[in-house]
């Protein structure tokens, strides 16, 4: 079991940047993967992009590439989402999960998918006003 706890969500305008922060509550281990997920109102939740903490190489979303990084602080067990260049469009509900087991790989890198991940934050909001 872990718990993930997000924050650092706020408001801003178009082409500004927010950071979030996802901490964990114990160390998770080598097979940890943790991944941050959006939903925007009436639409369904996708992945932004996911970390392989014990590789520390992470897979990001066509939409995000460019402009969101992953950061972590080890001795904390977190993980920090940069977002940069904000649009729009990325209004949402940030949701960072985790997996124990690995991140599950696909063609081009890891997944992105819901499905591969167990635990589950509530969540923070990012706003982005044009």
């Amino acid at each position: 079991q872990v718990q993930l706890v997000e924050s650092g969500g706020g408001s801003v305008q178009t082409g500004g940047s927010l950071t979030l922060s996802c901490a964990a509550s114990r160390y998770p281990g080598t097979r940890f993967c943790l991944g941050w997920f959006r939903q925007a109102p009436g639409k369904e939740r996708e992945g932004v992009i996911v970390f392989d903490w014990g590789g520390g190489t992470s897979s990001s979303a066509d939409s995000v590439k460019g402009r969101f990084t992953i950061s972590r602080d080890i001795a904390k067990n977190t993980l920090f989402l940069q977002m940069n260049s904000l649009k729009p469009e990325d209004t949402g509900m940030y949701y960072c999960a985790a997996s124990l087991e690995g991140c599950t790989y696909c063609s081009a890198g890891w997944c992105l998918g819901l499905t591969d991940f167990n635990y589950w934050g509530r969540g923070t909001q990012v706003t982005v006003s044009s």
